[in-house]
């Protein structure tokens, strides 16, 4: 009786892989991982670059003014205490006024009240103070000087107005850096109009304070 002929490549009940066959099912494993890797990569790539181009449009559209920031214009409106009322202009002799010098120019301040003097504004306090503040000057009042301030700022054109807590009508004219002069009397606009913020227009969302003076104790006007 002839014996069956035994197939090498079964063992016990179970097929033998060759080493062949195991290197072509690695290599099949790793052109499969590789090929996921590639996807895997492909797919973090584009994804990228589509984040890249829409940060950038949307840089742009805040640039040109396209693109508005809720957030920033809501904070914007919460801070703004610029007045919204009209004031008439209130005559020279009626206001008690005030005069600081925050520059380095020595006698500004005396110089400027000799001249709100001659157009009959009642000089209060002449004195040299600091202030944080960057332009031609402040004035400062409380509520019930707001009208006041109106009349002192057609006097003193680019200056920036400011409230504070007082409860008397008096105003506080602290000069800056880019003071120059005072407008000429015979050019004084006595329409009537609003207080001017311009510093409303600067102000950026993040800032703490507004850059009121002084920030120290006033010092006699030399």
């Amino acid at each position: 009786m002839a014996r069956k002929k035994v197939d090498s490549r079964i063992l016990h009940g179970h097929r033998v892989i060759s080493g062949s066959e195991l290197r072509d099912a690695i290599a099949e494993s790793d052109h499969s991982a590789r090929l996921r890797r590639r996807v895997l990569h492909s797919a973090v790539l584009v994804l990228l670059v589509g984040m890249i181009v829409a940060a950038i449009v949307v840089a742009l559209g805040i640039m040109n003014g396209q693109i508005k920031v809720p957030v920033s214009e809501r904070s914007r409106a919460a801070v703004s205490v610029c007045p919204a009322a009209t004031f008439g202009y209130t005559p020279p002799a009626k206001i008690h006024l005030n005069v600081y010098n925050a520059t380095s120019r020595p006698g500004l301040a005396r110089s400027v009240a000799n001249q709100f003097a001659a157009r009959k504004f009642l000089v209060g306090n002449v004195a040299n103070t600091t202030s944080s503040y960057r332009g031609v000057a402040l004035v400062v009042s409380g509520a019930a000087g707001q009208a006041a301030a109106f009349s002192v700022q057609r006097n003193l054109p680019g200056s920036d107005y400011v409230q504070d807590g007082r409860a008397d009508p008096s105003v506080d004219v602290i000069l800056t850096g880019d003071f120059k002069q005072l407008a000429k009397p015979e050019l004084v606009d006595h329409t009537p109009g609003k207080l001017s913020c311009p510093r409303e227009d600067r102000r950026i969302v993040d800032e703490s304070a507004y850059p009121v003076a002084p920030t120290v104790s006033p010092t006699p006007a030399k």
